[in-house]
């Protein structure tokens, strides 16, 4: 079935069950790479995550079971290929949900360890790379003094931009000569401890 056939919205979870289900590290590089490379049978997908066969079909089944991934028809001969059902995930914050926050938390922490992995990774091989790759990445960082309005609007200006290629992730055919898989991470968040923040609050009432 056509990678494009599936919804390009990222999936929202909330139910602490499913989002500790995604919180696995073969689970997330399942996914990665069938976002990334579209439908794969377990034993291609084990090959370029260097587990084996038969743990990556365990897992992708649990993966369906929670909604994650879905058969994507028959393969050749006995060939079982999966994909995924929908491009990225948000997780949705409940307030004084304390299982949903913490499943939340570990998910978060998990993806964003293996992301920065990668970036080091890179960097460390950055050298291996023709010039062309090598020069057209960068890193930056900046520190804003913004209200919390300022910083919403900026983020999601940045979001605009960097969705800006996403159908080429969902539709391999809308992608021209010489393109590969570039992961691109944006982190924003407080310079500052909480205590110090709600401090500020307090003295900005008076």
């Amino acid at each position: 079935m056509p990678a494009n056939d599936h919804s390009s919205s990222p999936q929202h979870l909330t139910d602490p069950s499913t989002i500790r289900a995604l919180s696995h590290a073969v689970r997330l590089a399942l996914i990665e790479v069938l976002g990334v490379h579209g439908a794969l049978t377990a034993t291609q997908a084990g090959e370029l995550i260097g587990e084996s066969a038969t743990t990556c079909s365990f897992h992708l089944r649990q993966l369906a079971k929670y909604g994650f991934v879905e058969e994507a028809g028959k393969g050749p001969g006995r060939s079982r290929p999966w994909r995924v059902k929908q491009v990225g995930w948000i997780v949705e914050e409940i307030a004084n949900d304390t299982e949903q926050n913490a499943a939340a938390k570990i998910l978060g922490e998990i993806a964003l360890e293996r992301q920065l992995q990668r970036h080091q990774e890179f960097n460390h091989r950055k050298h291996e790379y023709p010039v062309e790759w090598r020069d057209a990445g960068d890193e930056s960082h900046t520190v804003w003094w913004v209200t919390p309005s300022e910083m919403a609007s900026l983020q999601q200006e940045i979001n605009n931009l960097i969705y800006r290629f996403r159908e080429r992730l969902e539709n391999p055919e809308l992608r021209p000569a010489g393109v590969l898989p570039v992961e691109v991470m944006v982190l924003t968040h407080l310079f500052t401890p909480p205590d110090i923040v709600a401090q500020s609050h307090e003295q900005d009432k008076d």
